[in-house]
């Protein structure tokens, strides 16, 4: 996600970060190519005009040019208004209600509601600790009614059954009686896809708001759709009392306008986004998180969540005990490292919240692909135990089947096996206290990532 305006904005801002004084020439020229960016990543002109306005006022003021660093003072500035831009700080779910608390979810056809829905169920149940209860007042898609049911069974949630025959209003009702006698803690009611001019639907939805008396009311917009996603966010905002945006399919926008436009033009802030299709792809959404990764300043934070999230405690403490023995890294070691990377969004995901990442060209991040990453898992999965144990055994007959039975080639078979030996050469260094030697070694292994490389490699180093 927003890869364009990350690449224009870090350009604008390091052409800043040297300078020991700042004129209003250079002042207009930095906010000119924050103007382009913004547009081309899809913001609404209402925002773009609001946002260089502010900046620019505080820009040429006592702020920055009268600063020791005006520079990096103007930097600040660019985060601070992205951040209120985009809310100013996490808004969380209210629960001050008797439970069960009501989660209305509404939007357009396809946006992604229902999977939206058990998401959100599954982050509550897991996060919040609560007992959670679903039910799909779609009654237009029968779909939508077994797609809730299926993805209810996959998070675990309490599932409401409804059918086609049933009115919207009256399945919520009964879901939300039913939820009390189970006493659930929350209970979130999918509706059907409409439109804001669609007054037949939106009558319907404001009934179902007035029988269950909804805590919040979220309305799932899909963020590739740009800043019309801002705009149909705010038609839904004036018919129906509305508490907050879930953006979905963050992963696919390039772009980010839906995202630093949608709070400014509803007035609601996002809660928030879903990175993928996955039930766990959903997280809360963090203004000042955002801002920082749109600056290429990374995600430190989130980066630390995912892991702790993700990362199996007890295999990393069996990994560790193994390198402190010098035992090296098995196949079985490797494919678990692996998994645990794709876990947490692959490895692209991690170098967008690693400081410094932002500033690489283009170039160098598509030689980081996520894809290889799953031929390695499948080249494993293809061998047997005692090859996973003992790759050293594995040789011209073993490598043809090993590439048969993934799919791949023995040319792939060959480079996991150098990469695999390449990192147990490593791990058996820091065992035995040799850092000083896993150093110099480091220098031929530099920026070697299974799948691909990061900059450095060949002597060259890091742009940051």
């Amino acid at each position: 996600m927003f890869e364009n305006l990350t690449e224009r904005l870090s350009h604008a801002m390091r052409q800043l970060g040297g300078k020991g004084r700042l004129t209003d020439d250079s002042i207009r020229d930095t906010l000119r190519e924050i103007r382009v960016a913004l547009l081309e990543a899809d913001v609404a002109l209402p925002v773009v005009q609001q946002f260089i306005s502010d900046i620019k006022q505080k820009a040429l003021g006592q702020e920055i040019l009268h600063s020791l660093t005006p520079g990096q003072a103007m930097v600040k500035l660019v985060y601070d208004e992205l951040v209120h831009v985009m809310g100013d700080e996490n808004q969380t779910l209210d629960f001050k209600a008797r439970p069960p608390v009501v989660i209305l979810m509404a939007g357009l056809q396809g946006s992604g509601k229902t999977t939206s829905t058990a998401k959100l169920a599954r982050y509550l149940m897991e996060a919040e600790k609560k007992r959670v209860m679903v039910v799909s007042c779609d009654v237009y898609r029968p779909a939508a009614i077994e797609q809730l049911k299926m993805l209810a069974t996959q998070v675990g949630a309490i599932y409401y059954p409804s059918t086609t025959s049933q009115r919207p209003a009256a399945i919520a009702q009964n879901a939300l009686a039913e939820a009390r006698k189970q006493m659930c803690d929350v209970l979130l009611v999918d509706t059907a896809g409409r439109l804001h001019v669609d007054n037949e639907m939106m009558e319907e939805i404001r009934e179902i708001h007035r029988v269950v008396e909804p805590r919040e009311t979220l309305f799932v917009v899909d963020s590739m759709t740009g800043q019309d996603a801002a705009n149909t966010a705010g038609a839904f905002s004036a018919a129906l009392d509305l508490s907050g945006i879930v953006l979905t399919k963050t992963d696919g926008d390039a772009r980010g306008g839906a995202a630093l436009s949608v709070r400014a033009i509803t007035g609601k802030p996002i809660k928030f986004i879903g990175t993928g299709e996955k039930v766990d792809a959903l997280q809360p959404f963090y203004p000042e998180r955002i801002a920082s990764r749109i600056l290429g300043m990374g995600d430190v934070l989130s980066l630390v969540e995912d892991v702790q999230r993700n990362v199996d405690q007890k295999a990393a403490e069996k990994l560790v005990n193994k390198m402190r023995k010098g035992s090296g890294l098995d196949l079985e070691d490797f494919r678990s490292q692996l998994e645990q990377v794709t876990s947490m969004g692959g490895i692209s995901s991690l170098m967008d919240k690693l400081p410094g990442m932002g500033n690489l060209t283009p170039q160098l991040k598509s030689r980081v692909d996520d894809q290889n990453t799953r031929h390695l898992i499948a080249i494993i999965n293809s061998m047997t135990p005692q090859e996973r144990s003992f790759p050293e055994v594995i040789r011209g007959s073993r490598k043809k089947r090993i590439a048969l039975g993934s799919g791949m080639e023995i040319q792939d078979v060959n480079r996991l096996l150098k990469q695999h030996g390449q990192m147990q050469k490593m791990m058996k260094k820091m065992g035995k206290g040799g850092m000083a030697g896993m150093m110099k070694k480091l220098k031929t292994l530099q920026g070697q990532l299974p799948g691909g490389t990061l900059p450095g490699r060949g002597g060259r180093k890091p742009p940051f």
